[in-house]
């Protein structure tokens, strides 16, 4: 039962550490969301956006007719003042393209990046709200609707168009226009459940370790237990993964009118729940590693059979060595009386080094285990030096079998 709780609640633990480490914790979300600044998507929405928040309306037809009359009353014969007439559409196509790469000019430089940053760093409060209430800001929370205020960057836009000699941006009046970040009808149903993960914070991951522990050390198979926990909760870890891509499909194809781009609200999606995604491959592979240590340090035909052959190896290395003058001594002869301890207590600085680790990744994790791996080696072969040098100077190994009447072991006596 506590093996099969523990596999449960790894996936909640990586929750809880998401929601209150990365969610609610205000300079690593601003870190976390600021690159989107910088995305295609969240740009070319943004453009569109303030684009439309800036709505300069221009009547092209009427200012090309009133151009048209001022002409062909100076002398302009009647038929070039009707080609005049017929700019009129051009007109307002100039204008909206002025206005289109002004706001694309505004959105790409390092203003928007700082009031993009800025905006969100202000509102964290909102941000945490949209998990645990309502809230308002550059940011707001209403009705499972996350929003971001635009002004700043249509205040901004207005001053480069008056200053580009588009008089008309003059009368544009102060406006508080939002961009929908995310929408989603169950934003609602999950606050309680949240809030009680934010409460849990990191406790939930030690309580699931010592569970998982306690589980092991119950078993009357203490190896085999530790195989099935490991192989568990990487399983369980790999199912919610699995459903965050199915989420993240269906909740892109659901997508509410109020979402003008998909690829904006992919790009938000996928940002906000990269280390969450991080964090379940992670686990899914110290699973699998866990488990295979467990297993290849067992009493099974091929376990012993990789041990063995590695021992070997060692002992060659060693022999070799010793033919060439290079020993351990003492050392040597003490690393392998004792190295079953120093192997444990590199597992286990191994292990501390891992939960110390500030949100370790797949990369950490095959670090850590080719820093144990070759720690391990240059123990094989330090001990393996000890046993060539206890065996004598015909340099056997303790594995290979003497027979009665080689060195040190003289003929029996009738």
């Amino acid at each position: 039962m506590l093996i099969t709780l523990t596999c449960i609640l790894v996936p909640v633990s990586l929750l809880t550490v998401w929601v209150h480490d990365i969610a609610l914790d205000t300079d690593r979300y601003v870190s976390t969301v600021a690159p989107l600044a910088m995305n295609p998507a969240i740009q070319d929405a943004a453009v569109h956006r303030i684009t439309q928040a800036v709505d300069v309306k221009v009547d092209g037809p009427d200012v090309a007719s009133d151009l048209a009359s001022w002409l062909q009353s100076q002398g302009l014969p009647p038929r070039a003042a009707s080609a005049v007439r017929s700019l009129g559409p051009r007109i307002d196509d100039a204008v909206n393209q002025v206005v289109t790469r002004a706001a694309t000019g505004v959105v790409q430089s390092d203003a928007f990046g700082t009031v993009w940053t800025q905006a969100n760093r202000g509102a964290h409060t909102a941000v945490v709200r949209a998990l645990t209430g309502s809230g308002r800001g550059a940011v707001g929370v209403s009705d499972g609707t996350v929003t971001l205020d635009v002004g700043q960057a249509v205040d901004q836009l207005k001053g480069q168009l008056v200053a580009a000699g588009l008089t008309p941006a003059e009368k544009i009046p102060d406006v508080d226009k939002q961009m929908v970040l995310f929408q989603s009808d169950k934003l609602a149903k999950i606050r309680g459940g949240a809030h009680a993960l934010d409460v849990l914070g990191n406790w939930v991951p030690v309580i699931t370790v010592l569970l998982g522990l306690v589980g092991v050390l119950l078993a009357r198979r203490r190896r085999r237990a530790l195989v099935s926990t490991a192989l568990g909760a990487a399983g369980a870890a790999l199912l919610v993964a699995i459903a965050l891509v199915i989420a993240r499909h269906y909740y892109l194809d659901h997508l509410p009118p109020a979402v003008q781009s998909p690829a904006a609200a992919a790009a938000v999606f996928d940002t906000l729940l990269r280390f969450l995604r991080v964090s379940l491959r992670t686990a899914v592979v110290l699973g699998v590693v866990v488990a295979l240590g467990a297993y290849l340090s067992g009493a099974g035909r091929l376990p012993r059979a990789v041990r063995g052959g590695a021992d070997r190896a060692a002992d060659s290395a060693a022999r070799w060595g010793g033919a060439h003058g290079v020993h351990t001594g003492r050392v040597g002869a003490w690393t392998d009386a004792h190295r079953r301890g120093l192997a444990l207590a590199a597992l286990l600085i191994a292990a501390l080094v891992f939960a110390l680790w500030n949100h370790p990744t797949v990369l950490t994790v095959l670090l850590l285990v080719l820093v144990l791996l070759a720690v391990l080696a240059v123990l094989a072969l330090i001990a393996a030096s000890g046993r060539v040098i206890a065996s004598g100077p015909g340099g056997a190994a303790p594995g290979d079998a003497l027979e009665p009447g080689d060195a040190g072991h003289p003929p029996p006596q009738d």
